[in-house]
């Protein structure tokens, strides 16, 4: 398997409270692994099933596409299911349902810290494993939890690049997924505090919410604009939203006055990279995400990591991990897409 880039195995130092449709499956994953007795958690067991936070979801497509990629590698069974709208009550029923099939692992994106812990620990006991990954539930609910990056490293990157684009002064706000989104909300507050103690100049006037859905953040980027005429720049930390906010601005009259950076997809981005309605954003590789949780996933389901800190597997293409603290992986640091580099992926 080719990355854009491929990342070398890093620890995660410190503990990560984090937390991006179609009603359906694309595929039931009800067939057990080749091997496997059908019983959740046995150690022959692969079949594996990703929970978005929601289906149709590009960055979610993608990471789905690297779990496939993996779990096909390594014999098992992928299946991914999820709710049409990112709710924090919508995954409970896939939850069940994943339990009640006798999956070997369930990898799993939450909407909410605490809304499926319940779901997430019936199916352990059950024997499912279960790894989190993008946005996580409170530590007792899962075994393992895939994170992106730091919340330290993606807040300072997307204010840095903020700050750049505004000359570090001026009016900005902020166009989030969901309020309970617990990876957006701890990149928020991290964002908070590295503007308050090193860009005074800037002036966080709203954070408003479009639900990661297209039409609700492009509205919002419109209200954004009409409350705020003295505006000049945006970060959307979400790929539905910064691409609603891309659009809603390359056909207004605040193309090339209003700055918008966030988190994106390239294939989403590059027209609006393009054509000059944004200069630059950030996001690591999602496909790159799904193919680290779904090789841990299968490292539990085999018995080679338990989930303690100082545990090492190997996922495949992209090297050994290590666990670090809180049972938390690290993928690697964030990664800045531009002009002049943004034709190299594909994702």
């Amino acid at each position: 398997m080719m990355f854009a880039r491929t990342r070398v195995a890093a620890v995660a130092a410190v503990a990560v409270v984090a937390a991006l449709a179609l009603a359906g499956c694309a595929d039931t994953g009800t067939t057990p692994a080749p091997g496997s007795t059908g019983d959740g958690g046995d150690t022959a067991n692969l079949a594996i099933t990703f929970l978005p936070k929601n289906l149709g979801n590009p960055y979610f497509d993608t990471s789905s596409k690297g779990g496939k990629t993996a779990v096909d590698e390594l014999g098992g069974t992928f299946a991914e299911v999820g709710p049409a709208e990112a709710t924090p009550d919508a995954q409970v029923s896939y939850i069940n349902t994943a339990t009640q099939q006798g999956v070997g692992a369930l990898v799993v994106s939450a909407n909410d810290p605490q809304a499926i812990c319940d779901a997430l620990n019936e199916a352990r006991d059950a024997g499912v494993k279960v790894v989190t990954f993008d946005s996580d539930t409170n530590p007792d609910c899962r075994d393992l939890f895939i994170n992106q990056a730091t919340a330290d490293g993606i807040a300072k990157i997307q204010v840095d690049l903020i700050a750049e684009q505004i000359g570090d002064e001026g009016e900005i706000a902020i166009l989030s997924a969901s309020a309970n989104a617990t990876n957006q909300n701890a990149w928020i507050e991290t964002m908070k505090e590295i503007l308050a103690a090193d860009h005074p100049n800037i002036t966080l006037v709203e954070t408003v919410y479009g639900d990661d859905d297209d039409q609700t953040s492009f509205d919002k980027t419109a209200a954004l604009l009409q409350s705020h005429p003295n505006l000049k720049g945006i970060i959307s930390p979400t790929t539905v939203g910064v691409a609603a906010a891309a659009r809603y601005l390359s056909t207004s009259d605040y193309k090339g006055k209003v700055a918008l950076t966030g988190l994106g997809t390239p294939n989403q981005m590059r027209e609006y990279v393009e054509d000059g309605t944004v200069t630059a954003f950030a996001l690591w590789n999602p496909e790159e995400l799904g193919y680290l949780a779904a090789y841990a996933a299968a490292a539990l389901i085999k018995g080679d990591i338990t989930g303690a800190e100082g545990d090492s597997f190997e996922a495949g293409d992209l090297g050994s991990y290590e666990v670090g603290a809180d049972s938390t992986v690290l993928l690697g640091d964030p990664y800045v897409f531009d002009k002049e580099n943004i034709g190299n992926f594909d994702f």
